[in-house]
């Protein structure tokens, strides 16, 4: 059996990682989203293996002792990570799997798994994002202002991507990514 492909899929909030996420898992059965874990409470709805593992601060802090996590950082005063045995299950079993993380974590799996697929969601326009963002109707002024900051810092690192894939129609752009993907796996 062939093993899974371990994909990185990096964007700034409001580009619509989700909605894109949302088609390949549909479109692509041998395509799972990886759970990450975490030290916040859960949300009203949220199951424990399905949106979080959610953990508390020591827990989170054995599986790091324990080198459990892919990646991990720290954000708000919560933790969140990657737990490794879960992804790598799914790979030996010849699934391919997406961690949907942020650009710290990005750096931390290229670093370990330089062979990973990384892709980079970018918006169309900056303006872009920060209409889609106002748009959400969700947040604050300040709360946009500190991720269309955050955005900046994410867009600036776009070059160091295996690939950039502009979020212009979700639809397009999802399936943009599982060309992607088809390509690299036929290339192994």
């Amino acid at each position: 059996m062939r093993k899974g492909l371990l994909i990185v899929f990096t964007g700034a909030s409001g580009v619509g990682k989700g909605t894109i996420m949302k088609k390949l898992l549909a479109a692509n059965p041998n395509i799972r989203l990886s759970v990450s874990a975490t030290t916040r409470a859960p949300r009203e709805g949220e199951q424990n293996g399905r949106e979080y593992y959610f953990v508390t601060r020591r827990e989170f802090d054995d599986l790091i002792a324990n080198g459990g996590f892919l990646e991990y950082a720290e954000y708000v005063g919560n933790c969140y990570g990657t737990p490794s045995e879960p992804v790598f299950r799914m790979l030996d079993e010849g699934l391919d799997v997406i961690l949907e993380i942020e650009l710290k974590g990005f750096f931390q799996i290229k670093e370990a798994y330089p062979e990973c697929l990384s892709i980079f969601v970018a918006p169309p326009s900056f303006e872009e994002l920060q209409a889609r963002l106002e748009g959400r109707g969700t947040e604050t002024p300040e709360v946009i202002a500190e991720r269309l900051k955050t955005a900046r810092e994410e867009l600036a690192h776009h070059h160091l991507f295996d690939y950039v894939v502009v979020n212009d129609d979700a639809e397009r752009a999802a399936n943009e990514v599982l060309s992607i993907i088809s390509d690299r796996k036929n290339k192994e």
